[in-house]
């Protein structure tokens, strides 16, 4: 069964995260329009200006890496099935390194200044677990359901051997009870 909320929400991701790189490292804009993508609005800073290459560089970096994550996700979530073990790990990794890297620049804009960043990064860091914890019920679902059936095989399989070992009980003529008498009074 194919993990479709999964593999849209990480492409959903991969595609918000590599647009913000992008808009990092574009020089018209750069890191101000980021921020104002996410939500927050740039009055002034203290320290550094943030068309800084110091500035730019890690963060595009960091957003790009995430959004790599992210799509390898999405493609071992198009590959895979959900029932390995090791399905949801590399979706593990780019929810942590998302969060990670929305941590740094809420702590890089409070020692900036910028105002309106920690409520804009609480709401996407809110939409990431939403989206973490909705990936998890689909894969525990995907998993419940595969595990059902293989109950339902077990139990059908069970069944046919008993029908098949009381027909052969029949046409041989030996009826035995559970306690191991023969009901026709013989032993």
């Amino acid at each position: 069964m194919r993990q479709v909320l999964t593999s849209f929400l990480t492409l959903h991701w991969t595609i918000v995260f590599a647009l913000l790189a992008l808009i990092c490292i574009d020089g018209n804009r750069g890191v101000a329009a980021a921020l104002g993508v996410i939500g927050a609005t740039i009055e002034g800073t203290r320290f550094v200006n943030l068309d800084n290459f110091v500035v730019v560089a890690p963060l595009a970096t960091a957003l790009l890496v995430v959004a790599v994550l992210f799509f390898w996700a999405f493609v071992e979530a198009l590959v895979n099935d959900a029932t390995s073990p090791d399905a949801d790990s590399v979706a593990r990794i780019a929810f942590i390194c998302a969060s990670g890297v929305l941590s740094l620049i809420v702590i890089g804009g409070a020692a900036q200044g910028i105002n309106g960043l920690f409520m804009a990064v609480a709401v996407q860091l809110a939409a990431l677990l939403a989206s973490y914890v909705a990936m998890l019920a689909e894969r525990r679902s995907v998993v419940a359901a595969s595990g059902e059936g293989e109950i339902h095989a077990v139990a059908h399989g069970m069944a046919k051997a008993a029908a098949h070992n009381s027909l052969l009980s029949l046409i041989s003529g030996r009826t035995v009870s559970k306690t191991g008498s023969n009901p026709r009074g013989g032993r």
